[in-house]
């Protein structure tokens, strides 16, 4: 028998493909949707609709044919996230932008959509994926730390505001992950004279290390859906290496000079 509906938000690759295969393993029926997918004959427990979640058209049509495979939403997990690496000075607004809609204002919308339905069925859970650099900021990743940030803070505001109508809020924290999709990784050219050159090199270099030398996807999508799975979800799931779990916990003691300069240090380091 299937548990219920999950639409996983941004399920083609990486950590929401490990967390959609989960939740099928599990008897969930599964809406997944992606760019780039392309609604293709599909069978079985996962369904893939094309979703451009920045498109308020996409969006409507990817809830209409979502309903119409199941006319519910259980769960809704909003994994899609985008990544530009740059500078602060060499961000441009558009790039702030496009990361921002990607990674928060689409979580307001789905929750726009999914939450009259989940207050007329009086259940629901909403899981909201942040990161560590929602708790914490790093350098050359400014657009992707302030977006996560914003994920904190609005779902600390939802789960108070829907706790009353059976409505449960959950926020995954994700630490480095092998396996995600470089198409969502975007990278800033920086010219020979830039002043950042350099530590952008070695900052890079760094971030693309720890990516690849990450934990494996499929355990974070098992602690998601053990969250899930739950009668009451923990607020809160941060999944992550010890060293950046530590992190975050020296970024709340430290005095900000402290931590600042171990956090240069690190991504300075040849």
């Amino acid at each position: 028998m299937e548990k219920g509906t999950v639409w996983i938000i941004g399920g083609s690759s990486g950590l929401g493909l490990a967390t959609a295969k989960a939740f099928a393993a599990d008897g969930w029926f599964v809406v997944s949707g992606a760019r780039s997918f392309h609604n293709e004959a599909q069978s079985g427990s996962i369904r893939s609709l094309q979703l451009d979640v920045t498109d308020p058209e996409s969006r409507n049509t990817f809830m209409r044919e979502a309903l119409a495979l199941r006319p519910r939403v259980d769960v809704l997990v909003y994994c899609a996230a985008i990544l530009v690496l740059s500078p602060c000075e060499s961000t441009a607004y558009e790039e702030y932008a496009r990361v921002m809609q990607t990674n928060f204002l689409g979580i307001t919308a789905f929750v726009s959509y999914v939450m009259p339905m989940m207050r007329e069925q009086k259940n629901g859970k909403i899981v909201l994926f942040s990161s560590i650099n929602g708790l914490l900021g790093i350098p050359f990743q400014s657009a992707y730390v302030a977006s996560k940030h914003a994920v904190e803070g609005y779902a600390e505001c939802l789960a108070m505001e829907c706790k009353a109508m059976g409505i449960q809020v959950c926020v995954i924290e994700p630490g480095d992950h092998r396996g995600g999709s470089q198409r969502c990784r975007l990278s800033t050219q920086l010219a020979e004279a830039s002043p950042y050159r350099d530590a952008f090199a070695k900052g890079i270099a760094i971030i693309r290390h720890d990516e690849a030398n990450g934990l494996l996807p499929s355990g974070l999508a098992e602690a998601v859906l053990k969250n899930v799975n739950r009668k009451h979800m923990r607020f809160r799931v941060r999944v992550a290496k010890a060293d950046q779990k530590l992190a975050v916990i020296l970024h709340d003691i430290l005095p900000p000079s402290m931590n600042t300069r171990i956090l240069r240090d690190y991504y300075g380091k040849k």
